[in-house]
């Protein structure tokens, strides 16, 4: 609630990459550990986090159970040196990959394309094959991108990616992808290209309605993402998957578009596929991952509840109707990490109050860094 009313470069411009000039370590982890203990909270057993600083997020990830897909924020280029880098990646792989009982993953991260020179580009790419990770970056979340796009390269986004290489690494996911048009989407859909889809940033930053609904049907795996509490203002996944359902319809004028059983699949098995996880997570089977959450029942969201019959309707009460606040328990791995409602695993107070006490600082160093540059930061829009 402290970044609101701008489009997306903007915001950016304004409020966050100049909080990332003066972002500290240890205000990085402490905002991990109250956005993962609010995701488990909520139901959420699995997330994909490109953050800063995050040895300290993958601590948090261990302690509270959380299943982690860790993406370094980094940029390579001078004019984004406040940022991670791929120094910084490489030693998160090295120390944190496949730790924490194969829990906690690290990934190849570029914030965006622009945020990297050649050489950057080239080193991300060579670094997920060397290591055999995955590769994540945001691109295609507002129409200003394209122009710049065709002004450097004379191509779309999708072709540009895959001529630098980015689409040879073992998985790659891009965040947003609203402006992708269809004949990119044929394109990603025949490469090892997955779609993060977060519908509520996309409508709070006024950046557009993706065309989820082609990217499922040409074969693309698409998961939903809250993309981040700035731009979301929480990690409510089941408020993300009504919201990806309404604003499927609205986008094709059709009602019975993104149907409430292929949100709960982008929620679940389709979303794991994106992170290259569907072997072991994503649904209940012999052989995967415990990752099961309890939904209440008592409460009026879910009444009335037919689990049987020509009025089954638990899909709907889940997608349309639940809230993340239901959650009765969370099993992670096989462990309870909420029950009850309330986190196990580590003291939800005690999170809370030091992200109040190191909130302030942060934000008097971001008023002060605008008070000496009022304009903000360079962006490569400049």
């Amino acid at each position: 609630g402290t970044a609101e009313h701008l489009p997306v470069w903007d915001w950016l411009t304004l409020h966050i990459n100049p909080m990332h000039r003066v972002l500290q370590p240890h205000e990085a982890e402490a905002a991990s550990w109250l956005c993962y203990a609010e995701s488990v909270l909520g139901g959420t057993t699995t997330v994909v986090d490109m953050w800063r600083f995050m040895e300290g997020s993958a601590k948090a990830a261990e302690a509270i159970g959380n299943r982690l897909v860790a993406v370094p924020y980094v940029g390579e280029h001078p004019d984004y040196n406040y940022f991670d880098t791929l120094d910084m990646n490489e030693a998160m792989i090295e120390t944190w990959h496949r730790k924490a009982g194969g829990r906690v993953n690290v990934w190849v991260g570029l914030e965006h394309l622009f945020y990297a020179d050649e050489a950057g580009q080239r080193r991300a790419v060579e670094l997920a094959k060397k290591r055999g990770t995955g590769f994540h970056t945001h691109c295609s979340e507002a129409q200003i991108e394209l122009a710049e796009f065709e002004r450097r390269y004379g191509k779309r986004p999708m072709y540009v990616l895959d001529d630098l290489g980015f689409f040879e690494t073992p998985l790659a996911m891009i965040a947003h992808g609203v402006w992708l048009d269809s004949a990119e989407i044929e394109f990603i859909a025949k490469r090892r290209v997955s779609v993060a889809h977060n519908p509520v940033s996309n409508m709070k930053l006024a950046s557009g309605i993706a065309l989820v609904g082609e990217m499922l049907a040409a074969g693309v795996a698409v998961g939903i993402g809250t993309d981040g509490e700035k731009e979301n203002n929480n990690f409510d996944m089941f408020e993300e998957m009504k919201v990806a359902s309404l604003l499927g319809k609205l986008k094709d004028l059709d009602a019975a578009a993104m149907d409430s059983w292929q949100v709960l699949r982008m929620a679940t098995i389709t979303g794991a596929k994106a992170i290259g996880l569907d072997a072991e997570i994503g649904s209940i089977e012999p052989g995967k991952r415990a990752d099961i959450i309890a939904v209440r029942t008592d409460t009026p969201r879910m009444t009335p509840l037919y689990g049987e019959g020509p009025y089954f309707n638990l899909q709907h009460n889940l997608v349309h109707a639940v809230r993340g606040s239901d959650v009765a328990m969370t099993m992670i791995d096989g462990q309870i990490v909420v029950e009850d409602g309330e986190i196990k695993t580590a003291d939800l107070g005690e999170i809370i109050a030091e992200v109040r006490k190191v909130a302030p600082g942060l934000f008097a160093r971001r008023a002060a860094f605008l008070a000496e540059n009022a304009g903000g930061v360079r962006q490569w829009t400049d």
